[in-house]
């Protein structure tokens, strides 16, 4: 895949959302404040993918972003869940791990009945139902989600790189995925990657990787990484 490169002189990146419209409402006024407290010049708002499913308001959540909400530049990326959820749309079959994942909070939010479902029934009726309700802008967000975003010293993506693949060479479902052996890696990967997917209860800083997933469906925290030349800093929410 071509990898052009996203560079800002200052990068606010926000972890995993989940339905917590609560949460991305806070965290745009605190942006918003950064930059009052803070002016800079060329700024970009990336969010790191999985909007939906496990929190109660994915529907608010993709209202949100598909208005760009942010006083900056804003690309999203895409997450697992939000790839579950288009899958769901034109193959029922996925139901079955979706809903364990937290698609039911999501259909709910869409105003998609969910009791049978709860019981492994009718998921066609749910996904034509689902279809039925999402505004267009709804689709056209999810259309325009990205699998990665290279920013000058980072390389930004949901879940992570296979260590040892250069980052153009990456496979999609790793990016989106993988867990290890990325998580253990010593590697230096080109870039420091930056990437949600895997709940912790502080931003992670490592050599070649900082993890913003703090938990925000579970922990009421939600974090982002603010990036200007080699500074990290971070904002949180809750």
């Amino acid at each position: 895949m071509r990898l052009a490169d996203n560079s800002r002189e200052r990068l606010y990146v926000i972890g995993d959302i989940h339905g917590r419209v609560d949460l991305l409402d806070r965290m745009i006024r605190e942006i918003d404040r950064d930059l009052e407290n803070s002016p800079t010049g060329s700024c970009l708002t990336v969010t790191i993918g999985d909007y939906v499913d496990r929190g109660p308001n994915s529907r608010l959540v993709v209202d949100r972003l598909a208005h760009n909400p942010f006083p900056t530049e804003f690309i999203a990326l895409r997450g697992n869940h939000d790839e579950l959820f288009e899958a769901f749309l034109q193959n029922p079959s996925v139901a079955d791990a979706w809903r364990r994942i937290g698609g039911l909070e999501t259909l709910h939010s869409y105003g998609v009945p969910i009791k049978d479902l709860m019981h492994g029934k009718n998921y066609a009726a749910a996904a034509a139902a689902l279809r039925a309700s999402l505004p267009q802008a709804h689709l056209q967000f999810f259309a325009s989600l990205r699998e990665c975003l290279p920013a000058g010293n980072y390389f930004l993506c949901h879940a992570g790189v296979r260590p040892g693949i250069p980052l153009p060479q990456q496979y999609r479902e790793d990016l989106l995925w993988i867990r290890e052996p990325f998580l253990s890696s010593k590697s230096n990967f080109g870039k420091i990657i930056v990437h949600g997917h895997t709940p912790v209860r502080k931003p992670e800083v490592l050599a070649n990787r900082i993890n913003i997933d703090t938990g925000a469906y579970i922990t009421g925290r939600l974090t982002c990484a603010v990036l200007e030349k080699k500074e990290v800093r971070f904002l949180f929410v809750s």
